[in-house]
């Protein structure tokens, strides 16, 4: 992994990071047991195969 060799000034750290920007997860319709939910694409595999969502007891 690259180590900077030397400390980065505050106002450099502040502006790398402000250009940094979150994007919503891309939700689908998942129909599971008759109800629709909408959910993560990446989750949506899971989801179906009952692996995660309601809790199993």
């Amino acid at each position: 992994m690259a180590v900077p060799k030397r400390r980065m000034s505050r106002a450099n750290t502040h502006g790398r990071r402000s250009q940094w920007k979150a994007t919503p997860p891309d939700l689908i319709p998942i129909e599971v047991g008759g109800a629709v939910y909408r959910v993560p694409r990446r989750l949506a595999r899971a989801v179906q195969r009952g692996l995660i969502g309601r809790s199993r007891q």
